[in-house]
């Protein structure tokens, strides 16, 4: 096998690879046309793609250039992955290059749309699992390859896609619109935008990013007045393919995209041992990713290197954070006992003090089931939980009174992007230990 060193940005850039004319996906109807429902999980769109006859879950990524599959044991059999070639692929974070596999001539399914030589890269790591981070299954990322051969409209609202030939795709006059130039470098998009920073308009080149959860990084420079001052806290920003990024997390005064403003939009600078490579582009500043991206409907056109954005109704939506200091990841499952309706049966003979008839229970009727455990693998430091006496690896029973195995990780996480003050009680288990914990969420910005 051929040995080969291939650098990855995840979640903020991707693979640099020239692109073969000849895997293209075409859509398989009269219409040529085709819509694609969603999933947004944590500001990401999760699609279903057909892998070699295999249903499964892609993150769509503009900043990915070739589809990457992990997180599968003995995938090779599963997916009938052949034609390979060993790689090294590195991401974003401090971790060493982890090894793939890179497979050709594998047949793609995104709705009606089918690419039947589709390369790809697989990773049979244990340790590579995003799903975790999500809560959800999640199999791979893919983007270019659907982005190039198709005009493709994004409504985060209604959660779906739309594919259409750039040959007949028509635009609609649209006033409420913005239209930017898209530039292109190592087959990712980038456009220009401002932001203000304490006190002072900054123009970006950014990379547009739907692989990233968090709302805008920016690569700190002082020369060019990229800077968090003052108002900033540390704090864990993300895990990519080469292990957690973290950096300092702040706010814009504002975030323009021509006429649209998007008032103390939050920031993070990642440390810059975290992202070497991604500073590789020239004048690149940082990304753009799916927590502003949310706030717009869009037509991303990379034929004709332009994409349009127009205001939903999640663009009013407040900037939050995380105000509890805790990360939580899916840490597979345990048993928990599940009781069924009790049966009751009335005796009218016995009578109570009060002259009531007597209860008696019986045929109580349980079962065990696998429920999800939701662990900490991120705790910042001197944060609310921290303080409070939290630790990495704890596993959470139970959140302000409602059991953890009940809830989804984002339904549990969201409870701690709360307003300041609010009281958050936790149940834990730590090794064969059950304790309780309260602190308030603590806003750390101004």
């Amino acid at each position: 096998m051929k040995r080969l060193v291939i650098f990855l940005y995840f979640f903020c850039g991707c693979v640099a690879i020239l692109v073969a004319q000849n895997n293209r996906f075409i859509i398989q109807n009269k219409n040529e046309t085709d819509k694609i429902k969603f999933k947004l999980i944590n500001n990401l769109i999760i699609v279903p793609v057909e892998v070699n006859g295999v249903e499964l879950s892609f993150i769509l990524d503009t900043g990915v250039s070739k589809p990457i599959i992990f997180n599968l044991l003995h995938g090779t059999d599963t997916l009938k992955i052949k034609n390979t070639e060993k790689i090294f692929l590195r991401g974003l974070g401090e971790g060493e290059p982890i090894e793939a596999l890179k497979s050709r001539d594998n047949i793609f399914k995104i709705g009606d749309a089918v690419s039947l030589r589709q390369d790809l890269y697989a990773i049979f790591g244990l340790n590579i699992n995003f799903a975790s981070r999500l809560g959800v299954p999640i199999h791979g990322i893919i983007g270019l390859d659907v982005f190039r051969d198709f005009v493709v409209e994004i409504n985060y609202i209604h959660k779906n896609i739309k594919l259409f030939n750039p040959d007949t795709y028509k635009y609609k006059k649209c006033t409420k619109c913005e239209q930017f130039n898209l530039e292109f470098y190592n087959n990712k998009p980038y456009l220009n935008a401002e932001v203000s920073l304490n006190n002072k308009r900054i123009p970006l080149k950014l990379l547009i990013d739907s692989g990233g959860s968090d709302s805008l990084w920016l690569f700190e420079d002082d020369s060019l007045g990229i800077t968090s001052g003052d108002n900033y806290f540390r704090d864990f920003l993300g895990h990519g393919l080469s292990g957690s990024v973290y950096g300092k997390r702040g706010r814009a005064d504002t975030f323009f995209l021509k006429s649209f403003k998007l008032k103390e939009a939050n920031v993070a600078f990642p440390d810059s041992t975290s992202i070497f490579f991604a500073k590789k582009v020239e004048n690149r500043n940082g990304s753009i990713a799916g927590n502003i991206l949310k706030r717009f409907n869009i037509i991303m056109d990379y034929r004709n290197k332009l994409i349009t954005l127009k205001k939903n109704s999640n663009f009013r939506e407040s900037f939050s954070y995380n105000k509890s200091g805790i990360e939580l990841a899916h840490d597979g499952v345990r048993f928990v006992r599940e009781y069924e309706n009790e049966n009751y049966k009335f005796d009218k003979n016995a009578q109570t003090p009060n002259n009531k008839e007597v209860r008696i229970l019986f045929d109580i009727k349980s079962k065990m089931v696998l429920k999800p455990t939701y662990s900490i693998v991120e705790l910042r430091e001197n944060s609310p939980a921290a303080q409070a006496g939290l630790l990495k690896g704890d596993i959470i029973l139970s959140i302000n009174g409602k059991a953890s195995d009940n809830l989804t990780l984002q339904q549990i996480m969201l409870m701690f992007y709360g307003k300041s003050g609010k009281l958050i009680r936790l149940k834990v288990q730590r090794g064969a230990v059950i304790s309780n914990y309260s602190f308030r969420l603590k806003s750390l910005l101004k």
